[in-house]
């Protein structure tokens, strides 16, 4: 039976607004020495003053993101301009690239090693300058993209924090985040140039990572574009393949290119079932992990891939309005539902285990930010309005 599209608009409305971001309004907003806390417990407790920029600046483009695309709040704006003063006067390096992590007074403590940094920059700017038409920003997020380029052309030569590359290969994670925010970048500074850049990276993703002989999409590859046949070259990661996949519909749609939009779809279904847990429910974190950072981590159930799941399947269905989208974003629905949100604050648990029991144990990074949750929300309102109105 399909789902009453108006009611899920309600209660994902009031998911976002009257509980997630309030959460972080509430807890995560440091006024007195900038930017925002990124290192916070479920009940608003803050564990560590440590500043992970990465965060700083997805806080930036979810502020942002709110007021462009939910109401043009100024509550939601002030927050933005506050993350992007910190972030502009601490963020980077002599040499122009992003750090990783500074103290809550902007201090540095870990330098430029992991250039998704500079990527989450490139987003939150772009999504920033939109909001405000500040042209420093613009500049700054121009300015990061040159950055990026000269470094992406010598593999090697960057870090890759918290997950690094194996020897002699590359990874979709690179491709996936560079493909979005450059054509995002290039679209808003009507930019051809930068936008081709993107387009580069999407035909990586969709090309070179995807392989749709195995119906998988392998987050390692070798240099020459061939499958890494050893650990960690299997690893398959089932949300960021479905992440990805909302990405490249985004960026084929502007082109009206429907046989990859349609392509990305059905990739979308290959991983829903690829990592969902038929005994326990839940998406899985990683598949075929033997050998890689995973291994020990890889039947974890994490907040966030259920969250690109929610919006990836709605999106799915109102492209080509296929029963099992619907089928498997109820699954998911009712899944994430029963046991991430921590209602008596308002955001999500984090990791739980594969029985659904919550865990304390990190993976990637020990950090909480307004990022997976509030952005998948905010696409799900998005086109449930669209649903709900019978687009």
């Amino acid at each position: 039976m399909s789902p009453n599209f108006s009611s899920l608009l309600t209660q994902y409305r009031a998911e976002l607004l009257d509980r997630t971001i309030p959460f972080w309004i509430k807890y995560g907003i440091d006024w007195q020495n900038g930017g925002i806390c990124t290192c916070i417990a479920d009940d608003g407790r803050v564990l560590s003053d440590d500043k992970y920029l990465w965060s700083q600046l997805r806080a930036l483009w979810t502020f942002s993101a709110l007021y462009n695309k939910i109401e043009r709040r100024q509550e939601w704006l002030d927050v933005a301009r506050h993350i992007y003063h910190f972030a502009q006067q601490h963020g980077r390096d002599a040499e122009g690239n992003w750090v990783f992590l500074v103290d809550k007074d902007g201090n540095p403590v870990q330098g430029a090693t992991s250039i998704y940094t500079d990527g989450f920059a490139i987003y939150g700017l772009t999504e920033f300058a939109r909001a405000t038409g500040d042209a420093d920003a613009l500049e700054l997020a121009r300015a990061t993209y040159a950055n990026v380029q000269r470094r992406l052309a010598r593999p090697g030569s960057y870090g890759t924090a918290p997950l690094p590359i194996p020897p002699g290969a590359k990874a979709h994670g690179i491709s996936m985040i560079f493909a979005l925010v450059f054509t995002e970048l290039g679209e808003w500074l009507n930019d051809a140039a930068i936008y081709r850049a993107g387009l580069v990276h999407a035909n990586q993703v969709m090309n070179v990572f995807l392989r749709e002989d195995h119906k998988r999409l392998y987050e390692f590859v070798r240099l020459d574009d061939t499958l890494l046949d050893a650990p960690p070259g299997r690893v398959v990661n089932p949300g960021h393949a479905i992440e990805s996949m909302w990405f490249l519909i985004h960026i084929f749609q502007r082109l009206g290119d429907t046989a990859r939009i349609r392509r990305a779809v059905d990739a979308i279904r290959w991983h829903i079932e690829l990592g969902w847990d038929v005994e326990y429910g839940g998406i899985f974190l990683a598949r075929e992990a033997e050998g890689s950072f995973w291994a020990d981590k890889w039947e974890m159930k994490i907040w966030w891939p259920h969250t690109e799941a929610l919006y990836a399947l709605l999106l799915a269905y109102a492209i080509s309005r296929e029963p099992w989208c619907l089928d498997w974003f109820q699954r998911v629905h009712a899944y994430a539902f029963a046991h991430f949100p921590v209602p008596q604050y308002g955001e999500w648990i984090q990791n739980l285990d594969r029985r659904g029991n919550k865990v304390h144990s990190t993976v990637a990074l020990p950090v909480k930010d307004p990022f997976h949750l509030a952005r998948a929300l905010i696409y799900c309102v998005k086109i449930l309005e669209q649903l709900a109105s019978g687009d």
